[in-house]
């Protein structure tokens, strides 16, 4: 056997999982109650269905991160 194969074991890299990343959490019943005013707004001035959903969502996303339903308004019609 030529020599560069005498190592039995094979190399491993070492792999570490990556960190969870918790930028947020649930909402409070506060910032729930917040939403649901807003969204009612939105509703009344004549936003569809599917831009209600979408709309909700993306609020949802940057209320968990902890924006205001005003920065984070402004944060989505940028």
């Amino acid at each position: 056997m030529p020599g560069h194969y005498d190592d039995d074991e094979p190399k491993v890299k070492s792999v570490t999982a990556p960190k969870p990343t918790s930028r947020g959490g649930k909402m409070s019943d506060k910032q729930k109650a917040d939403l649901k005013r807003h969204m009612e707004k939105m509703q009344k001035g004549g936003m569809s269905a599917s831009e209600m959903k979408s709309h909700r969502m993306k609020m949802m996303v940057r209320m968990r991160k902890g924006m205001s339903v005003n920065k984070a308004h402004k944060d989505i019609s940028k």
